[in-house]
Formats: structure tokens, C-alpha cells, sequence
């Protein structure tokens, strides 16, 4: 690669963030100052300069270290053949192995789309935790939501995730552990999106704190009235007991979803299929009716956790279930 190609790319960089700058921001500054997004473009492009100029020399072939370094990350993640799936090594690891793939957790947007616009406006500030390589984020942008924050564990991921994204001039991505997410200020979201994250700290080490440490920042970073919504593969027996914490100040609301690709069977094919938006009565408890069926006994569960105002707070019976309890 000549010199003169170096200055060309130097002079693409020049006039890109000179272009980025001036345009209007999205979102307020204390949540990713610019000079972040800066530094994260020109190591992007000065990366992709540098790994042209290397096979352009025939000096490095990726794909093997790239492998070698998968599997010895995986190895490290792994105790007596078990993941660590609160820990970063673990994501890192899988997430180098399926650098251009993406994996959408229990649920496609398409599915979760009347729940989601139901409660939560195209103008809220949304945080996707967990983002991974969904593209969740990039499905409700493409819906019409302007103001999403996706934020990983993994580092490496949200580097590839970002420059393959084709929103990011709307949608900012961060590495952090949502155990500590002080880097926000208290009351920061009006919704928290949640697809198998608290789930993969249930499955990690100390599970009963990490998921306490989760919640709680959920809460702290919820407006009053604000949703979080979690989505996951927890019956009611075993997630109402983590996310009905008086601390926390949420009503809760319970939905069932099928899994996707689920076949109702003749019995069941006639009789109409239950709404998305239909709510499952629970106990205090957390249980189910006991004549509640699952039509799928994979289903999901969805968790809608209204942050309640100081009203709804001075109202509040000893639980903090909707009035759909049995």
C-alpha cells in the first residue's frame, strides 16, 4: 500500500468525522461522549487499512489464530466442563466464533412486536441489555425507536456488532456489566429490554447476587412508570421470587408466548389461539392457576415489571403483582 493511499484514508477519516460532528446529536452527551464514537471510527478504519495492507503482503492469515485463540478463550471459560455465563471470557470466546453471525434469544422482534408497541412508545429511550449479536435493536429501529443504548459484557462483540450495523447513527453501543451500570444516572431509561441476559446469570456463578445486583440496576435506571421487560425460559415459580422485591417498586405482569416454530396440535387447532397480549393470572407466590395448561410446555415466559410513581407507591397493597392474581 503506497503513501498515497495512506493519505487518501487518512483524508476519508478527516472529512467523515468532520461530517459526524456537525451533524445534530441523538442523544445526550453524558451518556457516550463523542469523542468515543471518534476514536471508535478511526480505530475501525485504520484497522481495516492496516488488515488490507497485511493480505495484501501475504504476511498474516487470520482465520487460523483466529481459531486457536477461540478454543483456547473457551477452554479458559470453562470449570470442570461448565460456562461461567456471567463471565466475559466465556462471550468473548463465543462471540470471536460467530463474529458474522447473528442470534436472535427465544424470540424474534416480529413475534414480541404487538407486546412491545403496546408498552412501550416508538419515543421512549430504550436499553437492551445483553444486546449481543441480536438484531432485536435494529428490527425496532427499522419499527420506528430512535433511542436505544445496547450494552454487552463482551467488547468484542459491540466492536463487530457496530460497524456491521446499518443504524448507528441511532443507536449507541457500550461494554458494561449490567451488575454495575453506574456510568448511567439514576432514572435514565423508560424501558429496559431484557432477552436471556438475567437468564445467563441465573446459569452463572453466585446466581442469587448477580441476578440482585441486575435487578436492582434495573430498577435504579427505570423512570417512574418505565417497563422492564424481561423474556425468558423462568416459570413463574422460579423468576417472581428474584423480580418481586418490594425494593424494586414493580407491578408485575406475566404473558406467555409459544416457542417459535410451534405446531398446535389437532385437539387444540380448532379452539382459537390465545392473544400475545392476553395476561396469565399468578399467585403471590408465583404459581400458576391449577388448571392453567401450556399449550407448549417450552414456552416462553415474558415479565412485564412497571416501575410504580410515588401515587401507585402510596396505594400499593403487600405485593406487587397486577390485579390478575389468583
Amino acid at each position: 500500500m503506497s503513501v498515497t493511499t495512506y493519505s487518501s484514508a487518512f483524508a476519508t477519516i478527516i472529512v467523515t468525522l468532520e461530517n459526524f460532528s456537525s451533524a445534530p446529536p441523538v442523544h445526550p452527551p453524558t451518556f457516550l461522549p463523542s469523542p468515543c464514537l471518534y476514536f471508535l471510527l478511526v480505530e475501525h478504519t485504520f484497522g481495516t487499512i492496516l488488515s488490507n495492507f497485511r493480505r495484501s503482503k501475504g504476511t498474516i492469515t487470520n482465520k487460523k489464530k483466529k481459531k486457536k485463540r477461540a478454543k483456547k478463550m473457551q477452554r479458559d471459560a470453562s470449570s470442570s466442563n461448565t460456562y461461567n455465563y456471567g463471565d466475559v471470557v466465556y462471550w468473548d470466546a463465543r462471540y470471536l466464533q460467530e463474529s458474522s453471525a447473528t442470534f436472535d434469544w427465544y424470540q424474534r422482534y416480529s413475534a414480541l412486536r404487538p407486546l412491545i408497541r403496546h408498552y412501550v412508545p416508538t419515543s421512549s429511550r430504550v436499553l437492551m441489555v445483553g444486546s449481543g449479536n441480536a438484531v432485536m435493536s435494529e428490527d425496532m429501529v427499522k419499527d420506528g425507536y430512535e433511542d436505544i443504548v445496547n450494552i454487552d459484557i463482551s467488547s468484542l462483540e459491540l466492536r463487530i456488532f457496530l460497524f456491521q450495523s446499518s443504524f448507528f447513527t441511532i443507536s449507541i453501543d457500550m461494554q458494561m456489566d449490567v451488575r454495575d451500570m453506574s456510568f448511567f444516572p439514576d432514572e435514565s431509561f423508560d424501558n429496559v429490554m431484557d432477552k436471556g441476559t438475567l437468564d445467563s446469570l441465573m446459569c452463572g456463578t453466585s446466581a442469587p447476587l448477580s441476578a440482585a445486583q441486575m435487578l436492582g440496576e434495573v430498577s435504579r435506571l427505570l423512570k417512574p412508570g418505565g417497563t422492564y421487560i424481561l423474556i425468558t425460559y423462568g416459570d413463574p415459580l422460579v423468576r417472581v421470587p428474584h423480580l418481586s422485591r418490594a425494593a424494586y417498586c414493580w407491578h408485575i405482569t406475566l404473558y406467555i408466548i409459544p416457542r417459535p416454530g410451534f405446531q398446535r396440535s389437532a385437539s387444540t387447532s380448532s379452539s382459537p389461539a390465545k392473544s400475545l397480549l392476553e395476561p396469565v393470572p399468578i399467585s403471590e407466590n408465583g404459581l400458576l392457576p391449577a388448571d392453567f395448561v401450556l399449550e407448549d410446555p417450552d414456552s416462553h415466559f415474558i415479565y412485564v415489571c412497571k416501575k410504580m410513581d410515588e401515587a401507585e407507591l402510596a396505594c400499593s397493597t403487600s405485593h406487587l403483582l397486577m390485579p390478575n392474581v389468583v
